[in-house]
């Protein structure tokens, strides 16, 4: 196969996954079968997808609506009866703040003949930036950093911020009350759990203050004194903990997921097998550090390499982590993806793609990027070192050096984490 082919392939595969989580298409079905309450339907939603969702509700719901959704900057689209509001991501501004909070207002003082509808993808966490009382965004914003450097997982970071918020962790639900709240979620989390896409505004929470507080003491997070006092005296009960399962107050919650990692990897499957190549699937829900993930699938990409027979595709989701500790332009995709490089070490036959379905990979305007078998020695003519890049956490810096960086613009969809290796033995 020729190289050109090779990478051809691997972005047929990426834009198939993407397809299959685009909210037009994935909140159709949900749309056209809603009954209209006998009251107003609020709606109201947070993250990379919302505006897109809420566009789509809009142009298939022909009865009155209204509402607002908060989205990354970059991710809005063009709404009439919905106000969309850009707000800033991965760590909170206070037009996010704002946002937040006219949103909690929005549902409060319904009735139950109202319909709350709630629409949530990944980012929703930075987005709802609602700080608990008596913590402020400078706060939150300094756990944030703090968290994304760390290497803690989805989890772990969604656990700390649901206790320092006035919205997360069904408390958004709650406020909601008596009215119906259904939630439309577009999962970009291991293992589809609603509790922790966008920190669970609208779901119970099973995690707790102390819960949090380990999770600081684990990545030795030295978190603001306001923080440190909230946590703990939640943890001693003299804060009111997020509604656990079972919580009366979400009775009349329903939660809907409309995309998730494992549909879309199926979509990129089936476009492998129709262009006759053998699929390994790995999962949608890995997770760990993003190099040793990058070296693991290149040592299994080395041994399929070695094996007689048609090409195959190496096909996983989840979100990894990264433990920084250079000064580089990282993303997990791309440190994932340049481990990989370095372990397959130039192998004539394997290819490989990492990217974020979100569109940015990091902090970076690039979803992820692509290698090749030449990717090292095109690299090394440059006099660029790939291990200490690595070292560095610059995996935008290589990929970007080479041409290799995949940029899509904004997906508006979230769906985390997609990776794909072509081995053509």
């Amino acid at each position: 196969m020729k190289d050109a082919d090779a990478r051809a392939l691997l972005r047929d595969l990426f834009d198939a996954a993407l397809a299959a989580a685009r909210p037009a298409t994935c909140l159709a079905p949900y749309i056209d079968k809603l009954q209209p309450p006998r009251g107003h339907t609020v709606v109201i939603g947070a993250g990379k997808a919302s505006a897109a969702m809420a566009r789509a509700v809009e142009d298939r719901w022909p009865h009155p609506l209204e509402g607002l959704v908060v989205t990354r900057y970059g991710y809005g689209e063009a709404c009439r009866r919905i106000e969309i509001v850009e707000a800033a991501h991965p760590v909170p501004d206070e037009k996010g703040r704002a946002a937040a909070g006219r949103i909690l207002d929005a549902v409060k003082g319904l009735s139950a003949d109202d319909l709350v509808l709630c629409l949530i993808s990944g980012g929703a966490s930075a987005l709802l930036a609602l700080p608990a009382p008596g913590l402020t965004l400078a706060d939150k914003q300094e756990v944030n950093r703090a968290l994304l450097k760390s290497g803690a997982n989805i989890v772990e970071m969604n656990t700390v911020r649901k206790h320092l918020s006035a919205i997360k962790g069904g408390r958004l639900a709650v406020a909601a009350q008596p009215a119906r709240v259904l939630s439309w979620l577009i999962s970009d989390v291991p293992n589809d759990d609603p509790g922790v896409i966008g920190s669970g505004p609208t779901v119970p929470d099973r995690t707790t203050f102390a819960d949090a507080l380990a999770v600081l003491r684990k990545y030795r997070i030295d978190a603001p004194a306001a923080v440190q006092a909230h946590l703990e005296a939640g943890a001693a009960g003299k804060i009111e903990e997020t509604p656990k399962p079972g919580d009366p107050r979400l009775a009349r919650v329903e939660t809907i997921m409309v995309a998730t990692p494992r549909r879309s990897l199926e979509a990129a499957a089936d476009v492998a097998r129709r262009r006759g190549c053998a699929v390994v699937m790995l999962g949608d829900n890995l997770e760990g550090e993003a190099r040793e993930l990058g070296a693991a699938h290149a040592r299994q990409a080395l041994d399929l390499a070695r094996t007689p027979g048609k090409p195959t595709v190496i096909l996983s989701g989840g979100e990894t982590t990264v433990t920084v500790r250079g000064k580089g332009r990282g993303g997990r995709n791309v440190e994932y993806l340049l481990s990989e490089a370095i372990t397959a070490d130039g192998a004539s036959k394997i290819w490989g793609l990492a990217a974020d379905t979100d569109g940015v990979d990091g902090a970076e305007d690039i979803a992820g990027a692509v290698f090749a078998p030449d990717t090292l020695a095109r690299a090394r003519a440059k006099g660029r070192d790939p291990q200490a890049m690595l070292d560095d956490n610059d995996g935008h810096g290589f990929f970007g050096m080479l041409g290799d960086s995949l940029v899509t613009g904004p997906t508006r969809t979230n769906v985390n984490d997609f990776r794909a290796t072509l081995i053509v033995p």
